[in-house]
């Protein structure tokens, strides 16, 4: 008797720690938006007019997949913004200058970036993000480039704060500008993926999932499944920012409201099977949903997992029916 009201007041005291963790990450969230939304959406908007506007004025845009997008055409990128930016302060007539082509307005669509000229000597990419083929949100950062002698450095963005953009211009805009570009769009099209999926398993599967709590980049991923008699906890983690499969996976069924008979039995076969000692069982993986996590995307793996889950529970559990 005094083990069963030892596990109670265990199983209280966890319920008030997720209650108030939850009410953290509420109150976080809640400062977190009121801190970036007013001035994330004033940049926003300046710079969406002004990536617009350079559209609009483009007398051409290019296309680019595969080996078309280089560090050459980065470099031929740059010389146009310089000459233009020349031939705004020159005096006279400053629409005469050799190599007159290089005064057309270009922008070149390499994948799901679009990357133009802009005023000043600056160099400005749009990320277009997506989730199964539907257009998700727009996102951009400038580069400076004042001269080939200096190192290009991000002027703004609008990617999350919480994306590691500074720590990419750190690691690669100064050797690898290219690189650096293709690596915010990857960062931003993982955490839109990340993102989208878990909006979607809550969109279609809420009323079953009793729990979730997630990192701002959605790299981080817990929730709770309440099943009649086991509580199934699923735990993420991805490796990487530009990862959308977690490599970290951990699926376990927890039982629960078991009769005292067969609380004493199940104790018995983990004593014999697990090492466990005493009459509190102890959780079992569920190998099968853990794969399916490593492998599908998560509403897909969801999906899987909820189909099969009786089936696995009777497996592990086969003592919970019993009277």
């Amino acid at each position: 008797m005094g083990e069963v009201n030892f596990i109670q007041e265990e199983d209280v005291r966890l319920e008030t720690t997720r209650a108030r963790f939850s009410n953290v990450l509420r109150r976080h969230g809640e400062l977190t938006d009121r801190l970036s939304r007013d001035s994330d959406k004033m940049i926003f908007e300046r710079l969406q007019k002004e990536f617009e506007a350079a559209r609009a004025a483009q007398t051409q845009e290019i296309c680019l997949d595969g080996e078309q997008w280089n560090d050459g055409l980065l470099a031929t990128v740059r010389e146009r913004v310089h000459m233009e930016a020349e031939r705004k302060t020159m005096p006279g007539d400053a629409n005469i200058l050799p190599a007159l082509h290089f005064l057309e307005k270009v922008t070149y669509k390499v994948g799901s970036k679009v990357i133009c000229c802009l005023e000043g000597a600056r160099i400005g990419i749009q990320y277009e993000t997506s989730f199964a083929g539907e257009p998700c949100e727009l996102y951009h950062c400038v580069l400076e480039s004042r001269s080939f002698l200096e190192k290009m450095t991000v002027l703004e963005h609008t990617v999350p704060f919480f994306l590691p953009i500074r720590e990419a211009e750190n690691d690669l805009l100064s050797s690898n500008a290219m690189k650096f570009i293709d690596h915010v769009g990857d960062l931003l099209q993982a955490y839109v993926d990340r993102r989208e999926q878990v909006r979607l398993i809550k969109e279609l599967y809420g009323n079953q999932i009793g729990e979730l709590y997630h990192s701002l980049p959605y790299h981080m991923i817990e929730f709770v499944l309440d099943d009649f008699v086991c509580k199934v906890t699923v735990s993420l983690r991805y490796a990487d920012l530009i990862s959308v499969l977690p490599t970290r996976v951990s699926v376990l069924a927890w039982p629960m409201n078991q009769s005292k008979k067969s609380v004493t039995a199940l104790a018995t076969v983990n004593k014999k099977g697990n090492g466990a000692v005493g009459s509190h069982p102890i959780p079992a993986r569920l190998s099968y949903a853990e794969d399916a996590l490593r492998t599908m995307s998560l509403p897909e793996a969801y999906a899987e997992i909820v189909l099969n889950l009786p089936q696995a529970l009777q497996q592990i559990f086969p003592l919970r029916n019993s009277p």
